[in-house]
């Protein structure tokens, strides 16, 4: 491991340096791993491990949407593509990539298939840390480990595809062979992580439910909204009032910030916008910490679990979600960013990597 200094913190860390594609291919050679499902990370993962040699198999529905994605990725039926009870018996590293509440309703039926020795693989620590309320209680008998890419399946493919890694956190939760971490970090290089880090499943679980209800997208997107709503009542366009609350932060400061952080941006700025970002941070800070600090209880108690959890096994959800979701796609903040990225002079590219990428229009965990 590398020791990395995180601003003032220490950690460990593992890089592609240390234990490179061939290792990772050497620590895997007697295994056949099976993704289970083919929906957010499944794809991404599973294609990124097939691109890199490993032997490589899917478990997914016949008959359902995911398995004909699956089908015209190249998965082939009989070979390479099984029920998810079969692609279970033939693995011996199982990645369990359905959806949370997907992963509570199919546990009872494949749990029986898993071998003694086997690593049940997550990519989330859900089901294993809210097993009160989601039945995921893995058998004594096999390692459990987690790789959590921390991003979408989209950019974890993406990533691979442009010769770059995207973070990833990993954990063991259940050592059996005495081989869980190796297999861990072996699958986590596998699937084409820049570096990885460690953790456990509860912190990975409260960090991410944590994060993307909050600055990753729930606060993102409402932070928006707002400034837009105040914009377009000071008589601003939609243009304009667009340009200034999403197009010149994803299409401009938010790269500087990735590239050398806030401080630069900050730094590398007009005065003007300079002194006034200084001046009103703490307000943010002040008006939003208390909101954070709800989320992050809510999560650690296992509210959010139970909300997810209860929504998802409605019947009619997906109905319903959809009615969320074109709400937002119909607002007219959104409908600006259509049409602004309409404009940009290279979408045509963006949509062509986007297909490369084989996962396009499907969302993060």
């Amino acid at each position: 491991m590398a020791q990395i200094d995180f601003g003032g913190v220490v950690e460990n860390v593992i890089t592609r340096k240390e234990f490179p594609v061939e290792k990772a291919l050497e620590v895997l050679k007697n295994e056949v791993i099976a993704v289970i499902g083919y929906g957010v990370q499944g794809p991404a993962q599973a294609l990124n491990m097939k691109d890199s040699g490993f032997n490589v198999i899917i478990g997914q529905r016949q008959g359902s949407n995911s398995w004909d994605r699956a089908v015209e990725d190249g998965w082939v039926p009989g070979e390479t593509l099984f029920s998810i009870e079969e692609a279970f018996e033939k693995g011996t590293i199982i990645q369990y990539l359905l959806s949370d509440a997907a992963q509570k309703s199919q546990w009872d039926n494949v749990k029986q298939y898993l071998n003694a020795g086997d690593a049940l693989y997550f990519s989330h620590g859900f089901s294993v840390v809210y097993k009160d309320q989601t039945g995921v209680i893995p058998p004594e008998n096999v390692d459990v480990i987690l790789c959590a890419p921390k991003g979408s399946g989209t950019s974890v493919r993406r990533n691979f595809l442009a010769g770059n890694g995207i973070n990833s956190s990993f954990a063991v939760h259940q050592d059996v062979t005495g081989r869980a971490e190796e297999r861990a970090i072996a699958v986590g290089i596998a699937i084409g992580s820049g570096y990885l880090f460690p953790t456990t499943f509860e912190k990975e679980v409260h960090s991410d439910l944590t994060g993307e209800r909050g600055v990753l997208m729930g606060a993102l997107a409402g932070m928006m909204q707002a400034q837009y709503e105040v914009l377009r009542a000071g008589g601003h366009t939609p243009s304009e009032a667009f340009n200034e609350t999403v197009e010149e932060l994803t299409e401009s400061l938010i790269k500087l910030v990735s590239e050398n952080g806030m401080d630069w941006m900050y730094a590398n700025c007009s005065t003007t916008a300079q002194r006034g970002a200084l001046d009103w941070k703490p307000k943010f800070y002040e008006a939003t910490k208390p909101v954070f600090q709800d989320l992050y209880d809510s999560v650690v108690d296992g509210s959010e679990t139970r909300r997810v959890i209860e929504s998802c096994s409605d019947d009619d959800y997906k109905a319903r979600l959809q009615v969320e979701l074109d709400e937002m796609g119909n607002s007219e903040l959104w409908q600006a960013g259509k049409a602004t990225r309409s404009l940009r002079p290279n979408e045509d590219a963006r949509e062509i990597t986007a297909e490369t990428a084989g996962v396009k229009g499907r969302a993060s965990n």
